[in-house]
């Protein structure tokens, strides 16, 4: 599988990293926005061509498949001018930041029969796999999920602390991780949601502060707290609340209710989130079949988040 990755930042480089202990994949190209970027990150990982736009890949007969871990803003448009091209797009979360954008990624994946997927992570990361496989058994089920995503950004840094030339979204990214794990841990759709923002911070133009909640068809809630202003620690908080039992999630740790540590090292091939999506969206594409978190079992995601969004707007 020849691939072509879009993005050397903090998360161009994850899934070079994790494209490199992939068995059959061959890295062809990196496109950056600074080209001495491109050039530094193409020669570290082997890939022939660095450029700084994404166009000089799409035109290669051989780039099978793109990965696209480019700003927010260009993700739906990117999206689809990969799949014009011919080629199979994994895109890193957030699928776009409007609905319309989402529903028009979504029709043209239709349209073009290419594998389409999204890096909504945590549906990989195995914390919270081992959880999904007990509720698929009928082991247990979800009634409550409160979910805290805190981080000390009120300059433009990425998650190597380096400038970042976009403005991180605290809705369209940060809160897609979670509406969309609600409704897959759930194994329901949303159809209450609610949003509150702080107020706008002047040199960034965003909210830093967020509280949403959710309910599910069945009655099943999320409540999630979301700040850029939070110092530490930092990162993402899962607790499930459950029928059968209590656990904490961060990252790839599970804890339950009485602090006993879960050993999720045997769940997956890895304990990499970032590596097991990739796996998953070549094995699609060498299947011929629909990935988990392709573009049409997230799409629901982006309808609550435009919903949440017309709401902060009124």
């Amino acid at each position: 599988m020849r691939v072509a990755v879009a993005g050397a930042g903090a998360f161009g480089i994850k899934h070079l990293d994790a494209l490199q202990r992939i068995d059959d994949v061959e890295i062809v190209a990196v496109v950056s926005r600074r080209l001495d970027q491109a050039r530094e990150v193409a020669q570290h990982y082997g890939a022939t061509l660095a450029t700084t736009d994404l166009h000089d890949v799409l035109e290669r007969a051989d780039v099978d498949a793109v990965i696209l871990a480019t700003p927010t803003q260009l993700h739906a448009e990117q999206s689809v001018a990969t799949m014009r091209a011919g080629k199979h797009v994994q895109v890193e979360i957030p699928l776009a930041d409007s609905w319309a954008d989402a529903q028009h990624v979504a029709e043209v994946q239709s349209e073009t029969g290419l594998v389409c997927m999204v890096g909504h992570t945590r549906r990989f990361n195995p914390s919270h796999q081992w959880l999904h496989q007990r509720i698929m058994a009928g082991d247990d089920s979800v009634l409550q999920m409160d979910v805290q995503t805190y981080f000390f950004r009120r300059t433009n840094m990425n998650a190597l602390g380096q400038p970042r030339s976009w403005t991180d979204n605290l809705l369209w990214h940060h809160a897609a991780h979670t509406v969309d794990l609600f409704a897959y841990q759930s194994g329901e759709p949303v159809v209450v949601a609610h949003a509150l923002a702080g107020p706008i911070n002047e040199e960034l133009g965003i909210p830093m502060d967020m509280s949403i909640q959710l309910r599910s068809s069945s009655g099943k809630i999320c409540t999630l707290s979301l700040s850029f202003n939070n110092e530490g620690p930092l990162g993402t908080f899962f607790r499930y609340i459950c029928q059968n039992g209590t656990y904490i999630a961060r990252y790839d740790d599970l804890i339950n209710g009485r602090d006993e540590v879960i050993d999720v090292s045997k769940v997956a091939v890895s304990m990499d989130g970032i590596e097991l999506q990739d796996r998953e969206f070549l094995s699609a594409i060498a299947a011929g079949r629909e990935p988990n978190g392709s573009v049409h079992s997230v799409l629901d995601c982006y309808r609550v988040l435009g919903q949440l969004d017309e709401q902060l707007k009124a």
